[in-house]
């Protein structure tokens, strides 16, 4: 009984948290194509210095299952693995202490962003409501060091379709990195998953900031199909500046 009234407890506070924070429910699909939307969704991160935030977005759901060996969310609850990763919270008065009827001070919750004292430990922070009812988005904070990354994307408003995505990459640079899930259409620019019938297939981008480092898609027509195979970023070069004689 006291575990079942601990998990409404935090549900209730996560919940409340996210509404008083203003952060922007997820309704169908992100635009991932346009940097000015990247910039907006990740300013709801919190980044501390000297550490890596780990997201995913682009779908109707994402969730990072595992950091190393390291269970994160679990793929059966969608809730953290581990309760001692969630941020936990912590009361501070509003200026002033305002004083109800029955004598107590005015008091909000705010998270614990205490930054991370060992290279080994993750933390789990609530980003914001996902557009699949009653679950939640969260990012992982670790130290920067070579990671293997698993995450899972709902491409449809269904729990029981998931693409499962897994790569291995050295966060050696702290910041803010996004895997972002869209649908490969020719012809046309990354942009987000419009049309879930589409045969198109599926890539993920590894953004670090708001620059793409790596890119994976799904191999369609092969031995390997169905399998997420690295293609190859094309990086704009820079303009060359002509020397004065």
């Amino acid at each position: 009984m006291n575990k079942i009234r601990f998990a409404v407890w935090i549900s209730t506070l996560i919940a409340t948290i996210l509404g008083l924070s203003g952060c922007q429910v997820l309704t169908g699909y992100h635009q991932i194509d346009q940097a000015e939307t990247a910039k907006a969704w990740t300013g709801n991160i919190k980044p501390i210095a000297g550490e890596v935030n780990l997201a995913c977005v682009g779908t109707y759901h994402c969730e990072i299952v595992q950091i190393d060996r390291t269970m994160i969310i679990s793929s059966e609850t969608h809730k953290p693995v581990n309760s001692n990763m969630l941020v936990a919270m912590k009361a501070t008065s509003e200026g002033k202490k305002i004083f109800t009827s029955s004598k107590h001070s005015k008091v909000t919750m705010t998270m614990d962003m205490t930054p991370l004292m060992h290279n080994n430990s993750i933390k789990i922070v609530p980003l914001s409501a996902s557009a699949m009812p009653m679950l939640t988005n969260y990012y992982a904070r670790v130290k920067p060091a070579k990671r293997e990354v698993h995450v899972n994307f709902y491409p449809e408003n269904n729990v029981g379709y998931v693409e499962r995505f897994a790569m291995i990459h050295d966060f050696s640079t702290p910041g803010t990195y996004q895997l972002r899930a869209y649908q490969n259409k020719p012809g046309q620019k990354s942009g987000s998953l419009l049309e879930t019938a589409s045969p198109e297939p599926l890539c993920v981008e590894l953004y670090q900031g708001n620059t793409v480092q790596r890119r994976f898609c799904k191999q369609i027509g092969t031995d390997y199909q169905g399998e997420f195979a690295e293609t190859r970023v094309i990086k704009a070069a820079s303009p060359k500046i002509k020397a004065k004689v």
